[in-house]
């Protein structure tokens, strides 16, 4: 399983310390959909050209004009890029052949979309890489939110699937678990006060699930 780290924050600098810091113990950077509407996608090519090695994620979070939003993404550095499940499957369809263009990828995030599983089998079948089961920050801080119910909605799915909204080295092993093949771990991270270390708790937590 992966350890992609979401970093939510509105600085292209800031963003770029982070993923420093937290770069040798984490496979994808995502570049946080505030970032990127902050910084515009030139915050995209910074991240990529200072981590070459790595897989550069831009949470666009596409609702339209998806084969659009993607090439404009993927021109600029990204290898994987958001469009929403709840957007309509023509634009998710434009996306995919965006990314098909650049060898690049397509994941959809679920955030919203009230049955995850069902979504999540469409638009596998629509050509995208694979699917967040996502709980927003809003989301999370609602009553009767559990982070079972993401994990079951992944495993429910059926599909590859990465698991995002509250993954912290205490929960990360329950991801893997459940077959995730993606772990997002933002806050755990990038609030942290060494994030180096925070990275690297939760990766040796995935190395010894």
């Amino acid at each position: 399983m992966q350890l992609q780290f979401a970093i939510d924050t509105l600085s292209t600098d800031t963003a770029l310390e982070l993923a420093a810091a937290a770069a040798p113990h984490v496979d994808i950077l995502e570049l946080g959909t505030p970032l990127v509407k902050s910084a515009g996608v030139a915050a995209i090519t910074a991240m990529k050209d200072a981590h070459p090695d790595k897989i550069v994620f831009a949470d666009l979070k596409t609702m339209d004009a998806g084969e659009l939003e993607a090439d404009m993404a993927f021109q600029a550095g990204a290898d994987l890029v958001t469009v929403l499940g709840v957007a309509g499957d023509s634009t998710i369809v434009g996306a995919v052949k965006a990314a098909k263009k650049h060898g690049k990828g397509i994941v959809v995030d679920l955030i919203g979309v009230p049955d995850k599983a069902a979504r999540a089998r469409e638009v596998t079948e629509l050509g995208v890489e694979f699917v967040e089961v996502h709980a927003g920050l809003d989301e999370q801080a609602e009553e009767g939110f559990t982070f079972d119910t993401l994990l079951d909605e992944g495993k429910a799915s059926g599909v590859p699937f990465s698991i995002a909204g509250g993954v912290k080295a205490s929960s990360v092993a329950s991801v893997k678990a459940a077959g995730a093949r993606v772990a997002v771990a933002g806050s755990a991270i990038y609030s942290a006060s060494d994030v180096g270390a925070a990275a690297a708790e939760i990766r040796a937590a995935i190395d010894a699930a």
